[in-house]
C-alpha cells in the first residue's frame, strides 16, 4: 500500500463525519436555544466593592437604611416656618447654625430662622429653606428677600429616595459606578456576584505562526486567537490561552483535555470539511457530546457546538469550534458564545438586542442564508444611518475596523434601495454614537 493510500485511508473516516453536518444545519435562532438550554449558571461569590466593577449582581439588594436617613436641606440656606412668614425684609432671629453631620439642638419658632447647610438635618419647626442668595443676614438677623416662601421648598424628606427593605438593585445587573455607589450607601460591602466565567481559547491550524512572528511562505499569524480572547475579556470572562494547536491529533487532544478544565472551551479553525479539519473527532475521543454543527448563517456556518461533563463532577464544560475564518469567528462568538457566557453569568438578557436603522446607500444581498454584514452606524436628525463597510468576505478583518455593528439580512434575496430600514446588532455596547450629515 502507497503512503497516498494509508493516508486517504486515515482521514476518510474523518471526511465523511464533517460532510454529513451540511444537511441539518440549525437557523440562528434554534442554534441560540439550544445553546442557551445548555449553558448553566455559574455559582456565586462574595467581593469586596473595590472588585465589584462589571460583575454580575447574584441576588436582590434591599436597602437596610431610609434615604435620606432624616428631613434634610438641599441648599446652604436659611430654614424656617413658611406659615410665619411675614413677609420680605421682616427680621427673623438666628438661633443656630447647623452644618452637615450636625444635630439640630433648637426647634424653629415664629420669627425664627437656622443657619443650615446642605445634607444637614432640618430642625424641628421648620418646613422650608431660602437659599443664601435670597437673604441678608448678620450673625444674628436675617431678612428674606424673597415675596413668598412656599412649604417643602429646598428640602428631602425621609425616605423620599428610598425606603428601609425596598429593593433598589436586582439579581442580574451588571454592576456599574453608580450601581457601586448605590451599594455603599444601603450598606453591602462585601456583594455577592456571579462568579466569572473562565474561558479557554485555543486556535488551530498548521499554518498559524505567533502573531509576533515572521510567517514563512504558506503561513499566517495568529489573529484569531487574540481577537477570540479579547471578546472573551470584554465579556468579563478569565482567558486561558492555550497558543496554537497543530493539525495533529496527539497534540489536540493534550491542548484540548487542558481546555475542558474552564467552563467554556473556545477552538478556532479545524471545524470545517477538510482532510486535517481534526477537531470534531479529536473532541469526540475526548468525550465531548455534540450538540449540533453546522448553522444557516453567512459567515460561520460550519460552527460546532457540544458539551463536557465528568462523570464524577456535575460541573460541565460548554465547547465551541468556531470556524477559522477571522470574520467568521468573530461573528460565531457575538452570536453564540456572548448569550451563553451571559446566560452562565446570570444576566437578565442572554441575546443581543436589534436596532433599526436607514440604508445609506442601495444593497442586493445575494441571499441563501441569514447574513450579519459589517456595518458602521451614526446618528443623523433622522435616526440612525446604517452604511456598510466594503467587506471582501470572511478573511477580511481590516474592512471591520471600521465597523460597530452587524447588519442583519434575512437568508431572502433581495433589493434594498437607500434609505430601507433595516435591523443591525451593536458589536459592542454603544454609550454615544457619532452624529452625521445625511442629504435627502
Amino acid at each position: 500500500m502507497t503512503f497516498c493510500e494509508i493516508f486517504s485511508q486515515s482521514r476518510w473516516p474523518n471526511k465523511l463525519y464533517h460532510h454529513s453536518w451540511k444537511s441539518i444545519m440549525l437557523t440562528v435562532g434554534k442554534a441560540q436555544e439550544r445553546i442557551l438550554a445548555l449553558a448553566g449558571q455559574l455559582d456565586n461569590e462574595s467581593v469586596s466593592l473595590a472588585d465589584a466593577i462589571g460583575r454580575v449582581l447574584a441576588a436582590d439588594v434591599a436597602s437596610d437604611v431610609d434615604s435620606p436617613p432624616y428631613d434634610k436641606s438641599l441648599m446652604d440656606g436659611f430654614a424656617l416656618s413658611s406659615k410665619s412668614f411675614a413677609g420680605p425684609a421682616a427680621p427673623l432671629r438666628v438661633i443656630e447654625t447647623i452644618t452637615a453631620g450636625e444635630l439640630p439642638r433648637c426647634d424653629v419658632g415664629a420669627g425664627e430662622a437656622t443657619r443650615i447647610m446642605t445634607g444637614a438635618p432640618l430642625p424641628r419647626g421648620a418646613d422650608a429653606v431660602v437659599m443664601f442668595e435670597q437673604t441678608e443676614s448678620t450673625a444674628d438677623v436675617v431678612k428674606i428677600l424673597a415675596e413668598k416662601v412656599n412649604s417643602e421648598q429646598n428640602i428631602l424628606r425621609r425616605g423620599t429616595v428610598m425606603q428601609s427593605g425596598e429593593v433598589v438593585l436586582q439579581a442580574g445587573r451588571t454592576l456599574g459606578p453608580i450601581d457601586i455607589g448605590l451599594l455603599g450607601e444601603v450598606g453591602h460591602d462585601p456583594v455577592r456576584v456571579t462568579r466569572r466565567a473562565k474561558v479557554a481559547v485555543l486556535a488551530t491550524g498548521n499554518e498559524l505562526v505567533d502573531a509576533a512572528g515572521v510567517p514563512a511562505a504558506g503561513c499566517i499569524r495568529n489573529s484569531n486567537g487574540p481577537m477570540v480572547a479579547s471578546q472573551a475579556a470584554d465579556q468579563g470572562a478569565i482567558v486561558r490561552d492555550l497558543g496554537i494547536g497543530r493539525d495533529d491529533e496527539a497534540h489536540l487532544r493534550e491542548l484540548i483535555g487542558r481546555g475542558l478544565e474552564s467552563d467554556i472551551l473556545v477552538l478556532s479553525g479545524g471545524v470545517s470539511a477538510g482532510d486535517l479539519d481534526l477537531v470534531p473527532n479529536t473532541l469526540a475521543a475526548l468525550g465531548v457530546e455534540k450538540a449540533f454543527h453546522g448553522v444557516e448563517v453567512k459567515p460561520g456556518k460550519p460552527l460546532w457546538v457540544g458539551t463536557y461533563q465528568k462523570q464524577s463532577e456535575a460541573k460541565r464544560t460548554l465547547v465551541f469550534g468556531l470556524p477559522g475564518n477571522p470574520v467568521s469567528s468573530l461573528v460565531c462568538f457575538h452570536l453564540f458564545v456572548i448569550p451563553a457566557l451571559r446566560k452562565m453569568t446570570g444576566q437578565r438578557s442572554s441575546l443581543a438586542g436589534r436596532f433599526v436603522g436607514r440604508l445609506q446607500h442601495d444593497w442586493t444581498h445575494p441571499g441563501g442564508r441569514e447574513t450579519y454584514f459589517p456595518g458602521h452606524v451614526q446618528s443623523s436628525d433622522g435616526g440612525l444611518v446604517v452604511q456598510l463597510c466594503p467587506w471582501k468576505g470572511s478573511a477580511d478583518q481590516r474592512s471591520l475596523v471600521d465597523a460597530n455593528a452587524l447588519v442583519v439580512f434575512p437568508k431572502e434575496r433581495t433589493l434594498y434601495e437607500a434609505n430601507s430600514t433595516v435591523e443591525f446588532e451593536w458589536l459592542r455596547a454603544m454609550d454615544s454614537v457619532e452624529k452625521v450629515e445625511v442629504n435627502g
